[in-house]
């Protein structure tokens, strides 16, 4: 029985030796639709993110007293006094709060514009 399965085995091999190698699979092709998922992402989603980050940091920067600002709570107040770390808002007459810096969303100077221009109006 080995000597009748001893040819048909060696002749398998001898044929699996002779066929010629596949091309190997792989390289760069794979690898593309992942590159623009990340280009895509990236455009959309991480560089805008960066680029209002930035831009909220130079409006930081620049705070000086007599800003009329918002707060990312909604708090509407004048700025009083500004430090590196903290600003003092006041909301009201008399009445003072002081908060980190990063707290601070936007400029609400033109509230403050809009409110002199109704008094105004109310006052003719």
């Amino acid at each position: 029985m080995k000597k009748l399965l001893l040819p048909l085995i060696s002749a398998s091999i001898a044929y699996a030796d002779n066929t010629p190698a596949a091309a190997p699979q792989g390289g760069v092709t794979p690898f593309i639709p992942l590159l623009l998922i990340f280009a895509v992402f990236y455009f959309l989603i991480i560089r805008p993110q960066q680029k209002k980050q930035k831009d909220q940091q130079a409006f930081l920067s620049q705070l000086k007293r007599g800003d009329m600002v918002i707060t990312s709570s909604g708090i509407i107040g004048t700025i009083r006094t500004v430090s590196d770390k903290f600003v003092t808002l006041e909301v009201d007459n008399n009445v003072c709060i002081k908060l980190v810096k990063g707290q601070i969303l936007e400029n609400a100077n033109s509230l403050k514009e809009g409110k002199e221009t109704s008094l105004k109006e109310a006052t003719t």
